[in-house]
């Protein structure tokens, strides 16, 4: 039989660096989840990719048991880092903070392939492109 699912929680924490602290505790404390337990799993699960900042889902269910879901970085993370740059811009129409290449949004965009509604990897570098300039991120050749 089935497990009967109770609910969804949504977090997104650095990866391998989770702790009980807020907002992994509440959030999840009150869902009646072991808190312990979802700080090793995650931590395990996401250790290859330290420090990057990883979403994913928790399925809880009625027995208070749970399954993780990873998901890809943000693209916004991707970007600010192969731009090397610490936040987006407050006005990106006039203020620039970074660069990246054509190839590294080709390969942004294959990492978040999966997740976005593109068909091809040609519109999903264009949606890449587009967080870009809202981040005040300008694409070079």
């Amino acid at each position: 039989m089935a497990k009967a699912v109770k609910s969804k929680v949504k977090l997104q924490c650095p990866a391998g660096q989770a702790t009980p602290a807020p907002p992994v505790g509440p959030a999840l404390g009150q869902h009646g989840v072991n808190i312990g337990e979802f700080v090793k799993r995650f931590n395990d699960g996401t250790r290859s990719q330290m420090g990057t900042v990883i979403p994913v889902i928790i399925t809880v269910f009625e027995d208070r048991t749970f399954e993780l879901e990873f998901k890809s970085p943000p693209a916004s993370v991707l970007l600010r880092k192969a731009a090397g740059a610490d936040k987006g811009a407050a006005n990106p129409k006039t203020m620039k903070v970074g660069k990246v290449t054509r190839k590294q949004v080709r390969e942004i965009a294959e990492v978040k392939k999966k997740e976005l509604t593109s068909g091809s990897i040609e519109a999903a570098m264009r949606i890449i492109e587009g967080s870009a300039r809202s981040m005040g991120i300008t694409v070079v050749d």
